[in-house]
């Protein structure tokens, strides 16, 4: 009843949760095409949204009039004042003000942290408004910041739910810039991408997460920060191709901070701390004198002007109207050769089931892990003895009814002669050694003894048990997390989360609180049974052989129930683990769903899901109901013939009568119950079975490596990287496919290297291989020391890395700078102070003490990637890498990064993955990756000017002419700067 109440209480909180107001998008709400096409948010719930609710019922948007609707749409918000804690003082956005007409492309624009992606939430409806209101008039598609994929293939990621249209899909792809990559990916768009993309790029992702958006028929189309991720080559034909080509009709709302973009778009929007600073076009607001213009003077700002008309008027040259076209048809082509077969083909990673029976080898580990095989005899010694004590007193107290029958019988017919009784030869002897006893009151003594032993040996039995069962569950549980923690990082990319819960959750629920009861009640009502049995046998030795017979049938029927229910109940379990996938994957990307009124589709999946489970686990409830019927029914026939037995062969007193019919009574519900437990125990050693499983993952590598392998504390002293015919796969199948294909070159100590190429040429798998998250070939010698040799823990502490997505944990904003407590406060506020980050912590409730919530979600991405950049100057390592880390980061903050990393990281080797090209100009040396190979390697001036390749060049040029001529004078300056440091050194 405890547990329930406490269950309940949980369910009652959530329940009464408050709800969001957020409505399904992409339903029509209007009721005529003049003005009415509205979704309006308030800040109270008045009739207006009642009404707008009671709408949501009705079908999508017609396409039909999609041009009529499209000269209708807009946007406008008055006065909108919004927080994502109702609790903070500070809004989040602060009195809001804007108007969006048919046809704008309005870019957002702000320093890191100003409310860019607020605003479009708030304008999905995500983030609730406390004053002003929101009228939407359209429908709406939204790309978000962190691109959420689903567990599926990529067409499928990009359907989404909507129909197929061949001649759309494949021009979206082409707008997309996702042509290439289906080349690349093994089965093309219906390669398996894992859960959240896994084992695609972070520009792979974003670009899919775009064409989902843009293949979605819409009026508005909220983009945020889609081109952070790309590298400028791409995130040029994003823009060119796709926002202002063909959406160009559109309503597209995009925040980035790719300010060289800002001057093609209608409307630019200023954002500061929560405010509109600023609204207007770009040629108003570089002449109005704001701090946006100094945002503005940036090298790729000025571009010529036939790009810039290029670009406005989505018009092509011919060649590249026929190169589209043509590209558009080999799509098509390429669409309809993707047979269905290659799904077949593709690896789909089921989740593995066992078969056969549960071995002899899983109950030695079970009791191996609760204290070795002596704790588990000694605790059976002390059930034996119990039961031995229990079935001793029911014996007794036939024996003590008998001898009273007797006495009395002996009494009324005047009978003198002895009886062989127990109790005077125990008097005897009781005196003998000096005890008088009271012969008449020995009975009760003796009977008093037994079930005082009885009571003690039982507690110390449950003790011992309690013991073992506690002990096992807490060492399966750490050897799996162990076997998790130290899987290798293929099995994360093959296995959803909702697989791994699942053990975590209910096959290890199983294990603490259903395993231990259920082994108990076997463990009692067998030793209980062969206890009934060698009473009734003393009774009547007759009596064994309808017990025989039923013990064979019983046996019978267990063997056949268990051939089925075993594996129901592993399939229980299999089809359980969907369930928690499909619900943490609908979490992470809930704004995307809304957005694409898509919650009816993935609750009807969800349902799916949940029938599927349910119908494994009622098919094994019925079987387990069935199983305990049979049993019923012959355990009746048993009474029976124990009954009428007594007719046929009348026993010599009425004790053993009762005794005899009372045992066989018990014996009966014993039986059936016991049966049932039995067989509930093998299927429940398969929680065990699965939780064992994770204990021999394949594991990343020793954490340690032997003495004379491992480096010295101050290693590495200076940082040089030297990369020997590197090969890298992702999966641990030695003839799968390599993703990076002999690298070699190498890094000086102290310098500074930029990673360029095109989002899913290798640039971040060459990280992967310097931390040895995958399978390597080849090798990496750091400052002369092979890395494979190496101790895990070793190799990666002395490396500090910026992430491509940056990762905060659930704790305090201490934890996640130093979370083993090594630094002092006063060193943490120094490294949030170079960061810029000390006065947004300081705010804070609690300082350092505050809690971040899961994932970091309270912060935006750019400052969580600042709190990892504060991480890596607390570290002070030799080798720093940064994988895209000022992406979603605003110029201004993008420059402090670099200044903060030129001062604070001089004496290290730095490895930067970016996109920004500005960002890497100065480098003193540049690697271009393509497909996996290192294609250029030498100083940035170099390649721009001397290479042979010109694929580096190529990049740049792809910026404009006047970003590029500035890219290379800064190139230019870094190489002369260096020549003449190493003339005067």
């Amino acid at each position: 009843m405890a547990e329930t109440l406490v269950s309940i209480k949980r369910v009652q909180k959530y329940m009464q949760s408050d709800e969001t107001n957020v409505m399904d998008m992409s339903v029509d709400l209007t009721e005529d095409f003049q003005g009415s096409n509205q979704e309006t948010v308030h800040a109270d719930g008045d009739e207006e949204r009642d009404e707008a609710e009671d709408k949501l019922l009705g079908p999508p948007i017609a396409t039909v009039n999609e041009n009529a609707k499209l000269s209708e749409a807009g946007i406008s918000i008055s006065g909108l004042m919004a927080k994502w804690d109702v609790n903070s003082p500070d809004y989040s956005l602060n009195g809001v003000n804007l108007r969006v007409q048919p046809g704008t492309m309005l870019g957002i624009v702000g320093r890191t942290g100003s409310g860019k992606s607020s605003l479009i939430q708030a304008i999905l409806g995500e983030l609730p408004a406390e004053s002003g209101e929101i009228k939407v008039n359209g429908s709406m598609s939204y790309a978000s910041q962190e691109p959420w994929l689903f567990s599926g293939t990529v067409r499928q990621n990009i359907l989404f739910g909507q129909p197929m249209d061949r001649r759309r899909y494949a021009k979206v792809v082409k707008k997309c810039a996702l042509e290439r990559d289906f080349e690349l990916l093994p089965f093309k768009d219906k390669t398996i991408v894992g859960e959240r993309g896994a084992s695609l790029s972070g520009g792979q992702k974003a670009r899919i997460s775009l064409a989902r958006a843009v293949y979605r028929e819409t009026s508005i189309y909220l983009l945020d920060d889609p081109l952070s991720a790309v590298d400028t080559h791409v995130a040029r034909h994003l823009f060119e191709q796709c926002m202002r080509g063909y959406l160009r009709e559109r309503i597209v709302i995009l925040a980035t901070h790719q300010l060289q973009f800002l001057q093609h778009a209608d409307q630019i929007v200023i954002m500061d701390k929560g405010r509109v600073s600023a609204v207007g076009t770009y040629e108003s607001l570089r002449e109005s004198g704001l701090d946006f213009a100094s945002m503005l003077a940036d090298p790729e700002r000025d571009e010529q002007s036939e790009e810039r008309s290029r670009s406005r008027s989505g018009s092509y040259t011919h060649s590249h109207s026929d190169q589209r076209r043509n590209s558009e048809q080999s799509l098509l082509s390429m669409a309809d050769s993707c047979m269905d077969d290659l799904e077949a083909e593709q690896a789909n990673n089921q989740e593995r089931q066992e078969a056969g029976q549960i071995g002899l080898r899983l109950y030695s580990k079970y009791f191996k892990a609760g204290g070795g095989f002596f704790a588990f005899f000694v605790m059976m010694g002390f059930c034996v003895l119990s039961q031995g004590l229990a079935s001793l007193g029911d014996y007794f107290l036939s024996y003590w009814v008998t001898k009273k029958g007797n006495v009395a019988y002996r009494a009324d017919n005047n009978d003198t002669t002895r009886s062989e009784e127990l109790e005077p030869r125990l008097s005897t002897w009781l005196r003998d050694i000096g005890l008088s006893v009271d012969a008449e009151m020995l009975d009760t003594y003796i009977f008093t003894v037994i079930t005082v032993l009885t009571i003690l040996v039982t507690v110390a039995r449950s003790f011992l048990f309690f013991n073992l069962a506690m002990k096992a569950s807490i060492r399966l549980h750490n050897s799996m997390f162990r076997g998790i923690t130290r899987a290798a990082m293929y099995f994360f990319n093959t296995n959803p989360s909702g697989r791994i819960l699942n053990r975590f959750s209910k096959d290890m629920g199983q294990v603490d609180e259903i395993l231990p009861a259920v082994m108990m009640d076997v463990i009692q009502i067998f030793l209980a049974l062969a206890g009934i049995v060698i009473v009734i046998a003393v009774v009547n030795p007759l009596f064994l052989i309808p017990t025989v017979v039923l013990g064979i049938i019983f046996y019978q029927l267990r063997t056949f129930y268990l051939k089925t229910s075993r594996d129901v109940k592993r399939m229980e379990a299999i089809t359980r683990s969907p369930v928690y996938s499909h619900l943490a994957a609908s979490l992470t990307g809930l704004s995307t769903i809304r957005a694409f009124g898509a919650q009816r589709v993935l609750e009807a999946e969800f349902d799916n899901y949940q029938d599927m489970h349910s119908s494994a686990f009622y098919m094994f409830i019925s079987t387990s109901r069935a199983f305990g019927y049979w049993l019923d029914c012959f355990c009746v026939i048993y009474i029976a013939i124990i009954t009428l037995s007594f007719f046929i062969f009348p026993p010599a007193n009425g004790g053993d009568v009762g005794l005899a019919i009372t045992q066989a009574m018990g014996m009966t519900g014993m039986v059936q119950w016991g049966m049932r437990q039995s067989a509930e125990l093998e299927n429940t050693m398969t929680a065990v079975e699965r939780v064992v499983e994770y204990e021999d993952i394949e594991p990343e590598g020793a954490l340690e490596a032997p003495a004379d392998k491992k480096p010295p504390k101050s290693w590495p002293e200076q940082g040089k990287i030297v990369f020997d015919e590197l090969s890298l796969r992702y999966t641990p199948d030695p003839k799968s496919e390599n993703v990076l294909k002999s690298l070699s070159f190498v890094i000086k100590p102290k310098e500074k290297v930029g990673i360029v190429g095109r989002t899913g040429a290798g640039k971040s798998s060459l990280i992967n291989a310097l931390f040895r998250l995958s399978y390597n070939d080849g090798s990496v010698l750091i400052d002369k020391r092979d890395t494979s040799e190496m101790g895990l823990h070793d190799l990666r502490s002395k490396i500090s890395i910026i992430p491509q997505e940056p990762v905060l944990f659930s704790g305090t904003m201490r934890y996640n700078l130093d979370p083993f407590d090594e630094y002092s406060d006063d060193k943490l506020w120094r490294s949030l102070e170079e960061v810029k980050l000390k006065e947004v912590v300081a705010d804070l409730p609690s300082g350092l003490q505050s809690k971040i919530t899961e994932g970091g979600t309270n912060f935006s991405v750019g400052q969580r990637q600042l709190v990892c950049l504060a991480r890596a100057i607390l570290r002070e390592n030799r080798i720093l890498v940064m994988d895209e880390a000022t992406a979603n980061v605003d110029p201004q903050t993008d420059g402090l990064i670099q200044t903060t990393i030129r001062n604070k990281f001089k004496e290290c080797t730095v490895l930067t993955i970016a996109h920004r090209l500005h960002t890497i100009m100065d480098s003193d040396k540049v690697l271009v990756m393509d497909a996996g190979r290192a294609v250029e390697f030498g100083t940035p001036y170099e390649l721009l000017t001397l290479a042979d390749s010109k694929v580096f060049h190529g990049m740049v040029k792809q910026t404009g002419h006047a970003t590029y001529e500035s890219l290379l004078k800064i190139a230019q300056k870094a190489f002369e700067n260096r020549q003449n440091h190493s003339l005067s050194s």
